[in-house]
């Protein structure tokens, strides 16, 4: 009996110190720096937990420590690790901006997200974003010359050849702005610019879903819809980088005109405006964020709005899919996070439209993190970009 005992009272601390580490790096990440004396405070727990933890997590190489002064007094202030180098990743969407930070590990750091008013200035908006990564550095303790590079990722289609937006009016007031040329003039470092759904996809394949699968699509069911294409491993953009542009295939001849200008695409019917406006009688004046919530928590008029949503977004990703024949799509973006109730319409919807007889049919994965694979994605490729030119500065330098 006493055996038993003390296998369960050790398994218990195993758990508990388990669970105490998880939430120490999730409180630094979600915080940035902060003294072992304020950790203790935000988990509840004591100092020499915190301070035992702490010194587990540096010698593993997670964590690292600086002596500080706070109150007048000495303090350990505690960061996440991370290599020399990092690149800003930016998500500028009609509704908000996301920043992060990343190393060479792939690895995300100070997570920070803006609302934006609808029709926002970009010249207000990008001195948030310079704000918000200068911040960022500073949450991380970090020099602003260990910024190596800046990842920008629009909601809407980006030429591939300009790095400027490819058609006008899905976000408006932005279409002559250079978004590269305001960051590296800010920063002094090289700045990507490309569609969101194209940098959530390069996310999904590095670190993300579909990580190790050499061909998927990636969907981004928010307010619009959007896909990115990975063959090889690598971003299928087309000539002007217009591939994978979903939300502007026709689904209703005699349908309401799109931003595009085009009648009856697909964003025409799935967008925010549209899905919460069927739900205006019984619920009153809805986000996509409260119709999403609401269905989580079971309504069933939300519920039934985002099931009809994921079939007619499957029916059209089911055409993309019968063109390039991935072998998996990862869903991401605010709809998917209503979960089974997206996606098993989807998936029927999708399985429906494709080869019945295909010997292998299609998986569809959730997105591993939804929230932040744009900007994260962006970060990633501004990374990659950066020690690429490296290598083949030094082969040249060799040759």
């Amino acid at each position: 009996m006493a055996g038993r005992f003390s296998k369960k009272k050790l398994g218990s601390q195993s758990s508990l110190r388990e669970a105490n580490r998880a939430n120490l790096l999730e409180s630094i990440h979600k915080f940035g720096a902060m003294t072992q004396v304020e950790l203790a405070e935000i988990m509840g727990v004591s100092t020499a937990t915190i301070s035992a933890l702490v010194h587990q997590l540096v010698d593993e190489g997670q964590l690292e420590t600086q002596g500080t002064v706070r109150n007048g007094r000495r303090a350990q202030l505690v960061t996440l690790a991370h290599h020399q180098g990092l690149a800003a990743g930016v998500h500028i969407t009609r509704r908000g901006l996301r920043v992060v930070l990343c190393d060479d590990t792939r690895t995300p750091f100070a997570d920070h997200y803006y609302p934006l008013p609808q029709r926002h200035l970009p010249d207000t908006t990008l001195d948030v974003v310079i704000r918000l990564i200068r911040e960022s550095l500073d949450q991380m303790g970090a020099q602003p010359g260990e910024l190596f590079a800046i990842g920008v990722a629009l909601g809407a289609p980006v030429d591939s050849r300009s790095h400027m937006l490819a058609v006008p009016g899905l976000l408006p007031g932005w279409e002559e702005v250079d978004v590269g040329a305001v960051l590296e003039s800010a920063f002094g470092v090289p700045v990507l610019v490309d569609n969101d759904a194209n940098l959530s996809a390069f996310c999904e394949a590095r670190v993300g879903a579909g990580a190790g699968i050499e061909d998927f699509v990636y969907v981004n069911a928010s307010d619009g819809v959007g896909a990115g294409i990975v063959e090889g491993g690598e971003i299928r953009r087309g000539i002007t980088g217009l591939a994978g542009e979903i939300g502007h295939i026709q689904v209703d001849p005699l349908g309401s005109i799109c931003q595009c200008g085009n009648r009856g695409c697909l964003n025409t019917v799935v967008d925010e405006q549209r899905l919460t406006s069927l739900l205006a009688v019984t619920h009153g004046n809805l986000t996509l964020n409260d119709l999403v919530a609401k269905a989580n928590e079971g309504d069933p008029g939300c519920r039934r709005v985002i099931a009809d949503a994921a079939v007619r977004i499957g029916n059209v990703t089911s055409t993309l899919c019968i063109s390039v024949d991935p072998e998996l799509v990862v869903v991401g973006g605010e709809l998917a996070r209503a979960g089974d109730v997206f996606l098993e319409p989807f998936r029927e919807s999708l399985q429906r439209l494709l080869f019945p007889d295909a010997l292998t049919p299609i998986s569809v994965l959730e997105a591993k993190m939804p929230k932040i694979n744009a900007a994260l994605g962006a970060g990633i490729l501004a990374m990659e970009g950066v020690e690429r030119a490296s290598i083949n500065g030094e082969t040249q330098s060799e040759g």
